[in-house]
């Protein structure tokens, strides 16, 4: 068996030392354009912020390494110019001499990444404009750190921005984040990301929402970012992070299948419409695992498992990919935020039905010191309660949280089977009723009809003449802090004395602070005849969508 494997980092690196844990006797060739073959991609921004203080720490494995341990024959600086399917042979550029020579194959695994945006936008080329993906981008950008820049642009706000940021703040420098959405962190849900968005405030960053770069000047003290509106951001630094393309013109020239959104197109075991060539990683196009739809997921973990499924199958076991279910997870500051399976707006787009809770707990329990606050969101089916996707947002516990709730939406497990869930209680880890626990005692409660939900986006997109009646059950001085705009305030210990004065031919929404209280007040006015419904997630929740309310 001759396997050639173009492109290493996490997809072409796991694929090759895979194929040599399974065959000792195979011929191995990989092939990198770069000259690092495996480089933690994703510890980046944490090399130019100082965290990672030694660039070393960032080579996951060498190519000395590879050869040595793993008897590869492992060629960077050294690019796939074409692939000839009918002869089994690529076309191979030595990027130090310019040599070219073929190479034949039994099998081949594509695995090239995907590469940054960089739009054709006036002046988009010139110095001290760079992307981000591997570690000779991240000298250039450290350089220019550590020679004292003091303004720095960011355009998008996606993960990689973020994280550049948060380092960024922490050497001094002045920063701005332009992005073209009405969020940070599109992904996510919008008001899942408001914390993020406050806590990017609070550190000094500008944040330019709903805004986009539309061309790059060269001044007297380094760049000018002219915006859309008119608007301009000066700058010694811009960074793009508007997303990434896959590496394609490789498949595409061979005449291999490709998706709509430009991924190469491969089944369950990853062979692409050839079954001689398989491909992993960022360049592929994989089915989301809970709406079924063909996506692009630029994820690592992902990537590493493709690697090791499609290697199986050159060595003929049988292994599948599941599908992709997008768990990831952001640092930010004091803050994290992770998600796993799909997003309202995902689902909303597919047209695929759902229902949704936020709880608003915290990591541990209560009681004891130093317990942080969560939001944790929950989607969900409707008729079954199968779990869809979760998003949480807090200073503490929220990857914990996520990692379950990854493994549940993985397993098909239901919002009945998050009550029933057994988790680790001390009271510096968790809770008796953990957060987890708790999300599906509200989204069970909702499904099997004994608290009647009202989503506060419903509520405040109705005109105020036809809302509810709207009663705030929490105590006189937290509704003096701040309320849904038309409620009353009946603190929930006075409910019961004070029916008299609620309407019998109105629907009556309750909420409190997070939807407990609410919920015991939705309870007591269904049994006392009335038609009630809880605001889901209460006025915490109401705060992530209205940020007038802070």
């Amino acid at each position: 068996m001759k396997l050639l494997i173009v492109g290493g980092v996490a997809g072409g690196a796991s694929a090759a030392t895979r194929a040599r844990r399974l065959s000792e006797d195979a011929e191995i060739i990989l092939i990198e354009r770069g000259p690092d073959v495996s480089f933690a991609n994703c510890g980046l921004p944490y090399y130019v912020g100082g965290e990672i203080a030694e660039r070393n720490k960032l080579l996951v494995t060498t190519p000395n390494q590879l050869r040595t341990r793993f008897k590869l024959d492992v060629r960077t600086q050294s690019s796939v110019e074409s692939i000839d399917r009918a002869t089994k042979k690529i076309r191979i550029k030595d990027l130090t001499s310019g040599r070219e020579y073929d190479e034949s194959y039994d099998k081949l695994i594509l695995a090239p990444g995907a590469a940054p945006l960089r739009p054709s936008l006036p002046g988009i080329d010139l110095p001290g404009i760079f992307t981000l993906r591997n570690l000779q981008d991240v000298d250039r950008i450290k350089d220019r750190v550590d020679r004292g820049v003091q303004q720095v642009a960011l355009v998008g706000a996606g993960f990689i921005g973020l994280e550049l940021v948060e380092n960024f703040v922490k050497r001094g420098v002045a920063t701005t984040v332009i992005e073209l959405s009405d969020q940070v962190l599109p992904p996510f849900d919008k008001e899942m990301t408001t914390p993020l968005a406050q806590e990017l405030a609070a550190k000094g960053v500008t944040l330019m929402l709903g805004e986009s770069a539309e061309a790059f000047e060269q001044t007297s003290t380094g760049l000018t970012v002219r915006l859309k509106s008119g608007r301009t951001v000066s700058a010694q630094l811009v960074i793009l992070g508007i997303g990434v393309r896959p590496e394609n013109t490789l498949a595409t020239n061979a005449g291999l299948e490709i998706g709509g959104r430009g991924g190469v197109r491969v089944d369950k075991q990853m062979r692409t419409s050839d079954p001689d060539i398989y491909a992993v990683g960022d360049v592929i196009e994989v089915n989301d695992s809970v709406t079924g739809s063909p996506t692009q997921v630029p994820l690592a973990g992902p990537a590493n498992r493709q690697g090791r499924i499609a290697a199986d199958n050159v060595f003929g076991r049988t292994a599948q990919y599941r599908g992709t279910q997008g768990t990831a997870i952001l640092g930010l500051f004091d803050q994290t935020a992770a998600m796993t399976g799909a997003s309202e707006k995902l689902l909303k787009k597919a047209t695929q039905p759902y229902r949704k809770i936020y709880v608003h707990p915290a990591h541990h329990a209560g009681y004891y010191p130093g317990a942080k606050a969560m939001t944790l969101k929950l989607l969900f089916d409707p008729k079954t309660g199968r779990l869809l996707g979760a998003q949480a947002v807090g200073a503490a516990g929220v990857d914990k949280r996520i990692d379950v709730l990854a493994v549940a939406i993985q397993a098909g497990m239901t919002v009945f089977d998050l009550e029933e869930m057994e988790l680790c209680y001390s009271p510096q880890y968790g809770s008796a009723k953990d957060p987890v626990n708790m999300a599906g005692f509200v989204a069970a409660g909702l499904l099997r009809g004994d608290h009647p939900q009202l989503d506060i986006e419903s509520v405040l997109t109705t005109p105020v003449e036809q809302r509810p009646f709207l009663i705030d059950v929490r105590t006189a001085q937290e509704f003096s802090s701040g309320a849904i705009p038309g409620a009353i305030n009946i603190p929930v210990d006075e409910l019961r004395g004070r029916l008299n004065e609620l309407p019998r031919d109105r629907q009556i929404a309750v909420y409190c602070q997070v939807g407990q209280r609410g919920y015991l007040a939705t309870r007591i006015l269904l049994q006392h005849g009335y038609s009630a419904a809880n605001i889901g997630g209460g006025y915490k929740t109401f705060k992530l969508f209205d940020l007038s309310a802070h």
